[in-house]
């Protein structure tokens, strides 16, 4: 299988093609081919971008008959029938029920471009400079996005200073007995704190790329009460874990508040399509006209597989899927392979899930782990601190048998890793 190709003239950023050293030609459901015709199981999604798997036969029949009929494809920001539909679908479907009035601004083309929309329009708001982001959290790799992303790695790319931003804790490890949300009150309360009230606090409910960390419904109740009393914007971040991943639509619905901004993007056009928005509180919608804009915010096919994925999240009753697949997941993780060692924690909501081996101190067992995995057929990532957890993230609809098959590949390289461990 020659990938000689890509080792001469694409770039050395390139990433996820290092751990799954083969040329993929062909993907269906929660299935990956290769061009050798070997077949893997996916449980990794398109990093969340695929909650309803690779060519979904009803998404793909729209955005055919999308094309074959001439219509619009690229729209800058003008009126368009697809956009109507998406923006229906989304509101009369999934907002409207749950007593959300957003607006919907279309940013750009990717994540990272929401995180710097919202960002921009809080400060405009409320005419503060700072942001209150997290410890461990992920939110793009533009320099504002990156400003609010706690990695070190990452924020070393940046090349300039990422400044305004003040990191909280997040409630994992060592700050999980600790009162996070009292210490935030008292920080932005104390005038000798050196803390000035920023103008938005952002924050993922589970950090996904942090590690599969779930944020406590108390902890987000009392994240909400603290931006109210200190007049700050909420802004959760529902890029990864949003549209469906946790089970409810919105990762947040479980804590039962509601953000003053919302950026989605990733699943949101149901078949991997470029597509970002942010959800924004009608009152704090004071854009002028063009002050934020972009090439690619009206992108045409992505709001067609954008409607049809919101009708098949209401029609087919996803959620409930969800609710049974998470329990197979969970019980699996915990009586499989947390039973290997009692340093595993495993951690996760909805189908997202984590297998944590920071407290064995062996950087190279995920690895090695990940490696077993692809060589019988099964794609898995890292995530975490040093990339110490193995992360599952499998699509929303993958049948269940595929789902348990991968999930036994999972628990053999878990076996065989850590008998190479005692072995050595």
């Amino acid at each position: 299988m020659n990938t000689d190709v890509f080792n001469d003239y694409e770039s050395q950023v390139r990433s996820y093609c290092r751990s799954y050293p083969v040329v993929f030609t062909k993907a269906k459901g929660s299935i990956l081919t290769d061009e050798q015709g070997r077949e893997y199981i996916d449980f990794f999604a398109g990093a969340g971008a695929l909650n309803y798997g690779h060519n979904h036969d009803l998404i793909k029949d729209k955005l055919i008959e999308y094309l074959q009929s001439d219509n619009i494809i690229h729209g800058l920001d003008l009126f368009t029938s697809a956009k109507r539909s998406f923006l229906v679908a989304l509101h009369e479907l999934i907002l409207k029920p749950r007593g959300y009035h957003y607006k919907t601004q279309f940013c750009g083309p990717t994540g990272t471009n929401a995180v710097e929309a919202a960002m921009k329009l809080a400060r405009k708001n409320k005419g503060r400079t700072g942001i209150i982001a997290f410890q461990g959290g992920f939110h793009g790799m533009t320099a504002g996005a990156l400003s609010v992303t706690g990695n070190k790695f990452n924020r070393e790319g940046a090349g300039t200073p990422l400044n305004n931003v003040t990191f909280m804790p997040y409630p994992y490890g060592y700050m999980k007995n600790l009162n996070t949300i009292e210490y935030m009150d008292q920080v932005l309360s104390d005038p000798n704190s050196g803390v000035e009230v920023p103008a938005a606090v952002i924050v993922e409910t589970v950090q996904a790329e942090g590690g599969v960390i779930v944020a406590p419904t108390e902890w987000l109740h009392g994240l909400r009460a603290v931006c109210d009393k200190h007049d700050m914007l909420l802004i959760v971040d529902d890029i990864q874990v949003g549209c469906g991943r946790t089970g409810d639509f919105f990762s947040f619905e479980r804590a039962g508040i509601q953000p003053d901004m919302v950026t989605l993007s990733k699943s949101i056009s149901g078949y991997g399509l470029p597509l970002a928005l942010v959800l924004i509180k009608p009152e704090l919608d004071n854009w002028l006209p063009g002050e934020h804009n972009g090439t690619f915010r009206g992108n045409q096919l992505a709001f067609v597989g954008g409607e049809a994925a919101i009708k098949i999240w209401h029609d087919e009753n996803i959620a409930s899927q969800v609710s049974q697949k998470m329990r197979v997941i969970e019980n699996f993780l915990k009586k499989s392979i947390a039973v290997l060692d009692p340093r595993i924690e495993v951690r996760g909501i909805g189908m997202i899930w984590g297998v944590d081996l920071s407290q064995l101190q062996d950087e190279s067992l995920v690895n090695d782990i990940l490696m077993n995995c692809f060589e019988n057929g099964l794609i898995l990532e890292s995530a975490g601190r040093n990339g110490q957890v193995v992360k599952f993230l499998p699509p929303l609809n993958i049948p269940m048998k595929v789902l348990e098959q991968g999930l036994e590949i999972a628990k053999r390289a878990f076996e065989k890793g850590f008998q190479a461990q005692i072995a050595s």
